[in-house]
């Protein structure tokens, strides 16, 4: 049968990000605003009998062993809800750096649930879908309808997706990886412990729709509480932080996740295009694009 079309798994950008406490079994519980850019990873399908990944592109080196990509373990864990479901060959376009904080293997993985379900005619919302999901990763349900939301507890707590404006941006990783589980580690949060939702927090963001106003107060009055810990790991992360704060019509910049990648919101997509430019110029090392971000 001939190739699906490719499928976009677009990078996941937490434009604030509140660590509330860690739960008795050691998981975190999160508050985020999340928008998706307007660049990331792409992915293609062939039905076939067997279940099968390649992997290519830019980034692939860095993947790590196919075998534990979570396209194959998305799939699988699709077909133990779904039973006769349709499987084939995956190929992946690996673009976005990894271990980065831009959800890049939940987004591929995501992408990968989408297009098994249109080959086995499964409606979007039908509930195996995010079960699968969740069975997969704690950032690939907010990554299976890549829209703006809110995203609580582990992540497994989304909003309906939220109206926001496009905000234009610069997204930057220094080349440097940033594994999850050591940047929580190193909050030393006790298990059990609990922290208040702070004034300004993600949370005040009720509504299905912010203006343009509303969004920058809200993102602004934000943080990431992972962006000390991350950067006492990777001090670079500070520098990309202060070189993007630096750059003219720079608004506000930012840590995504749970790093490297940093972003800087702009005026505008021309001066977002012109810091980028500037970026690449001054430090060819980085992996720089400017992007839209919204969903």
């Amino acid at each position: 049968m001939p190739a699906a079309r490719a499928e976009k798994a677009p990078a996941k950008v937490n434009l604030t990000l509140h660590v509330l406490g860690r739960r008795a079994d050691g998981y975190h519980e999160i508050e985020s605003l999340v928008a998706f850019a307007g660049v990331g990873d792409a992915l293609s399908f062939t039905p076939g009998r067997a279940l099968a990944l390649t992997v290519g592109g830019p980034t692939a080196a860095a993947a790590g062993d196919t075998a534990d990509n979570l396209v194959l373990k998305a799939a699988r864990a699709l077909a133990e809800q779904v039973e006769g479901l349709q499987l084939g060959r995956f190929a992946l376009s690996k673009r976005l750096p990894v271990a980065a904080g831009l959800g890049g293997g939940s987004a591929d993985a995501a992408a990968a649930l989408r297009m098994l379900a249109r080959s086995s005619h499964l409606a979007p919302d039908d509930p195996r879908l995010l079960q699968a999901a969740r069975a997969t990763g704690a950032d690939v349900p907010v990554c299976l309808d890549p829209r703006p939301r809110l995203m609580r507890g582990i992540g497994d707590i989304l909003s309906e997706p939220l109206d926001l404006p496009k905000l234009a941006a610069v997204l930057v990783n220094p080349g440097v990886a940033v594994p999850t589980r050591e940047v929580f580690a190193a909050l030393k949060l006790p298990a059990g412990s609990v922290a208040a939702s702070p004034p300004g927090s993600a949370t005040s963001l009720g509504a299905t729709s912010l203006a343009a106003t509303s969004l920058a107060d809200a993102i602004a009055n934000g943080r990431n509480d992972l962006e000390l810990p991350a950067i006492e790991l990777q001090p670079v992360i500070a520098d990309v932080l202060a070189v993007l704060r630096k750059l003219p019509g720079c608004r506000l910049s930012r840590m995504s996740g749970s790093g490297a990648t940093c972003f800087g919101l702009f005026d505008s997509t021309a001066a977002a295009t012109a810091a980028a430019r500037t970026l690449r110029i001054g430090y060819p090392a980085w992996w720089v694009r400017p992007t839209v971000l919204g969903g």
